[in-house]
Formats: structure tokens, sequence, C-alpha cells
């Protein structure tokens, strides 16, 4: 069944999902939070157990809507009280089936923060492992809510925009992000079943100004620029063999990571001057070459100049990265089917002296003038808060481009302040004075730790606003009998990445 975004139905819909109480905190609080924990790990029953044989509304439509189980007619025309079960059928997520209904999709709510406070979505997408209890997924199926994007949409910079590109849109959830902080969003996918999933959900959550296109990458956009440009492209690297299922959902059709490859070089010009682009990816580690410096190299051939700042947050080998994917795609380790996937994955890595692969946040700039931003890294700790990274990262860019203007004299007459969220742990040897190691930590952001020299210590245990950097600096230099000039030279660099990472923010 196709997913019909009918406005008035959607409308009916919302209402008696409202007035059920479909949320987050309420399903929690029906079944458990260890059963609710559970449920997140692919198993049901704990949950079904919280419920018992309770026929009110929420229960009966989250064992229909949220793990994929028929309810009784007449049970559900109770619970939908405004849309009714023939409005459910037409809306293509059940199929009424004498005195039963049939989901046909799964609507689940999904809770957000950003910077403008708390929200929840309904989200409608195909029926996952958790609903059809296991076994392969069709090639067509539309993903629901996954890691990957609560991840992006975590990243996404919360500052206005007029116009956001959504590429690969899938259920739209990107979209409906992207689209509380831009004056319009295009949302594109080559998969029209994603298309319809997308207007579904913008049409049940209220959301206007999202305008979907059909068509693969950015011809459904050719010639027009944007503000923003989002995107969970389809990155996973499948082999192009016989036998191997190629998921729409994340599988580009093209060999190893050359559609990520193609994203990345082909971005800039759909770019307005200024205008960023945030997408997850994977690459790969080829005959000796660095999956960063690969990426690095796509970059520096871009048609337009480009800030870039990729994290590399992980690294599989090829038999830990093949094992990840074909157990997403339902099919069981230890049964021959699988044994055939792995191999096809191995002998089409191997074709190609791939060694690992990574994955990781790319965030790309069009860059007005020479490119001033180049950081490749990897970023392996554990995130404080990878939700509100979109903050961090907004604020990191807003101090990089003002620290980038600046020479190194206008640097050392402005006035700094150590963020709040940053604290400071000496080590000493027993009987020591003098601590051996100082270790600068950081409370939100990507969760960094620094180790700091004296000097540098010093100048964040100073760094309030107050008084020029430079004169601190200087300071500094008097009390540790150090040459002014030189500590200058070594610091000013320093105070620039700092800023960048976020431990440090000009006062005013």
């Amino acid at each position: 069944m196709t997913p019909n975004a009918d406005p008035e139905l959607c409308r009916a819909f919302a209402a008696d999902l409202a007035a059920a109480r479909f949320r987050t905190e309420a399903l929690r609080a029906a079944w458990g939070v260890e059963a609710d924990d559970a449920s997140g790990r692919g198993l049901r029953s704990p949950a079904l157990r919280g419920l018992g044989d309770r026929r009110d509304a929420l229960a009966v439509l989250a064992r229909l809507l949220v793990f994929g189980i028929a309810q009784p007619l007449a049970d559900v025309g109770a619970a939908l009280p405004a849309l009714g079960t023939e409005g459910l059928q037409r809306l293509g997520l059940a199929e009424i089936a004498g005195d039963v209904v049939e989901p046909r999709a799964i609507v689940r709510p999904q809770s957000f923060h950003d910077d403008r406070g708390p929200g929840e979505w309904w989200i409608a997408s195909d029926l996952d492992e958790l609903a059809l209890g296991g076994g392969a997924l069709a090639e067509d199926h539309v993903l629901g809510v996954g890691g990957a994007s609560l991840t992006l949409a975590g990243l996404q910079l919360p500052t206005p925009a007029r116009r956001v590109l959504d590429l690969g849109t899938g259920c739209g959830i990107q979209a409906l992000r992207a689209r509380r902080y831009a004056d319009e969003v295009v949302a594109t996918d080559i998969s029209e079943r994603a298309l319809a999933f997308a207007r579904l959900n913008a049409a049940l959550n209220g959301t206007g100004g999202i305008d979907t296109r059909g068509g693969s990458l950015f011809d459904p956009v050719a010639g027009e620029t944007f503000d923003r440009i989002v995107s969970n492209p389809p990155f996973v690297i499948t082999p192009r063999a016989k036998g191997v299922p190629a998921y729409e959902y994340r599988d580009g059709g093209l060999i190893g990571d050359a559609l990520v490859e193609r994203v990345i070089t082909g971005v800039g010009p759909h770019l307005a001057p200024g205008g960023t682009a945030q997408l997850l990816a994977n690459w790969e580690t080829r005959d000796g070459v660095a999956g960063l410096d690969r990426v690095r190299g796509w970059i520096e051939s871009a048609p337009v100049p480009l800030d870039a700042w990729i994290v590399e947050r992980e690294e599989l080998d090829p038999i830990r990265y093949a094992e990840m994917w074909i157990r997403d795609g339902g099919t069981v380790p230890g049964s021959p089917a699988f044994d055939a996937l792995l191999d096809a994955w191995l002998d089409d890595f191997a074709a190609r002296g791939v060694t690992a692969i990574g994955f990781g946040y790319v965030l790309l700039r069009r860059a007005e003038g020479a490119p001033t931003l180049a950081r490749y890294e990897r970023v392996t700790n554990p995130i404080p808060s990878e939700g509100a990274l979109g903050s961090h990262l907004a604020a990191a860019l807003a101090e990089h481009d003002r620290a980038a203007a600046l020479d190194d004299e206008a640097l050392a007459a402005a006035r700094l302040r150590t963020a709040a969220d940053v604290t400071e742990a000496r080590h000493h040897r027993p009987g020591e004075e003098a601590p051996s190691v100082i270790e600068l930590r950081q409370g939100g952001g990507f969760g960094r730790s620094v180790q700091a020299d004296p000097a540098l210590a010093g100048f964040l245990g100073a760094s309030d606003g107050e008084l020029p950097a430079g004169v601190l600096i200087d300071a500094i230099a008097q009390i540790l009998e150090a040459d002014a000039a030189a500590l200058r030279a070594s610091l000013l660099p320093t105070i620039r990445e700092l800023l960048l990472d976020g431990f440090l923010a000009f006062a005013d």
C-alpha cells in the first residue's frame, strides 16, 4: 500500500493520536522503563506483557502501530473516533480484513529537543524487524527513525536559513527538523515510496513548507542553490553482485564509497556563498591510503572552494562492517544465506584493496574566498550530548570565523573567556609539588580533553573576559620567567584551536 497524505485524514488521525496520549512518555509509562529499553534492542514481548489485556485507545494503538500486531476492528474504531478504521486504510497505513485491522506501516512518536525547546513528532514508515518479528526486509523498505537519523538531526545547525535541501529524505525526519529553522525545505529522494511517507509525516505533524521531489542526487534541484543542505545519503558500501539485496534506504547503487564522493564533490555548486552542507558518510581506507585522506582529496578537488570539518567517529575492519549490514538487512548469522553474503562483501573489499571502513560526520561550507577551515580528525570518545552537537557546531564556526579574520596582534587584543563547561584535572606523582599532567576537560561539545602545560592552563584559568589575551600571556610569561614574545607565538595558534573546539569564546 502507498501512503496517502490527505490533509483532512491526517488532521483527524493527529487528533485521535493526541486524544489517546500516543506519546513517548505515555507509552514508556504503559509498559515500563525496562520493557522500553528492551524494545530498543528488538524485543517486543516485554512491552506487550506490560500492556497486558488492556483495550484502551493507547494500548490498542501501541499494539497496532508500534509493534505491528493486528487488532480487533471494533477496538481500533473506538481508538480512532475521528479518523475511523476506513480512514486509516485510506491513509495506506492498514487494511481491514474481516473483523480485524492489519497494519501495513508503523507509526511511532519521536521526541526531540533543540534550541527552540522540546517537541515530538509522529513518524510513519514501513513495518520493520520489531513489527515483522524478523526476516529480510523488502528492497524498497522505507526506514523509520534510527540511530543515524537521530545523529544527523542533532548535528543540524540550529540557525535561521531561507532554503534548505534534504537530499535523500527517506521518511522525512531531516526535513521536519530543518523546517524548524528554515523558511522553505526541498526534500528529494529516488524512492517515490519514501516521498509518500515524507509527505504523510509532514501532514500528520501539521508542517507545511516542504516541497518533495523525485530524482537521483542533485538532479531534482539542477541550477538551484540553498543556504543549507542536509543529507543522510545511502552511504552503505554494498557489493554489486548477484544475490546481494540492494536496499533503497541505504545502498546508493555505486561501487565502494563512490556515492559519498559524488555527494561531496557535487554539493558545492548547490550552496549559496557561506552555505553549509552536513551529511553522514562511510569512506574506505584503500590500497594504503587512509579514509580521511581520501575524503580530503575529494574536497580539495571540488569545483568550488569549501571549508571542511570532517569527524571520523569509528573505523571497522571489512568483516565487522559486512556483518553489521548483513544483520541490518535481517539475515541471521550462521545461516547459509548469511555466509554467502559475507563472502560477497569480503570479495568486493578485497578487489579494491580495502582494509578498513570509516564512519563519520561531514560539515562543508562554500567559502566566500579562500577556505579558512580544513580539519580532518578522529573523535572516538563518547560524546556527552550528541543530540546537541548542532548548537556546538554553530557556535564553533562563529568563533572560528571571527578568529580567522584577526591577525595575531588583533587576537592578542581580544578579550576571551573560558567556557563554563571546562574543568581542569591535575595529576601529581607522590611527593612532587608540580603536576606531571594537566588535563583540560570539556563537559559539552565533543567531550574533548586537552593536555596543557602550565602556561596554557594558566591562560584558561585567567580568561574571564576582563583583560585582553595578550596582557594575560605577558603576565603568565613574567610569572613563569619565560620570554613573552615566544610565549605569544606558542599560545596564539593553540588559542585559535581552542576557540574552534569550544574551550574558549570571545567575551563580547
